[in-house]
């Protein structure tokens, strides 16, 4: 199981990159394996405000749905529309071409109070 160093981690098994000033977000290797195969993704519309912790998406799988919780507050600049079509790029790429969405943090928003991979990898053990 991966957990690349470069983000930060929900306990719900969503990460988060933050880069010129916009937060990607998908969900992580664990969760994926533990989803199954995806087969549907319900994204946020673009411009819709979030608060950290809001559902804001859902990955069906052949197993579960399961919502998708925003690690940030913010505007939503972005989706990746490619998982319509092909929403196994979770599957297969989790940490790239499998992203989600995009936010634009709003004031204050931080994702400093999101675990690193280290204390990541101790909760994905924990629930192995």
């Amino acid at each position: 199981m991966t957990i690349p160093d470069d983000r930060r981690y929900n306990k719900s098994h969503e990460w988060a990159r933050e880069e010129d000033g916009v937060v990607t977000v998908g969900i992580t290797d664990y969760a994926q394996d533990q989803l199954g195969d995806v087969v549907f993704v319900e994204l946020p519309a673009t411009g819709k405000t979030v608060r950290a912790g809001d559902a804001v998406a859902v990955v069906e799988s052949v197993k579960t749905a399961s919502d998708i919780y925003a690690p940030v507050g913010g505007e939503v600049v972005g989706v990746n529309a490619a998982l319509e079509t092909r929403p196994e790029l979770i599957n297969e790429f989790p940490y790239g071409e499998g992203w989600l969405f995009r936010i634009r943090p709003g004031a204050g928003a931080k994702l400093s109070g999101l675990l690193d991979a280290a204390a990541y990898r101790s909760v994905t053990e924990e629930d192995s």
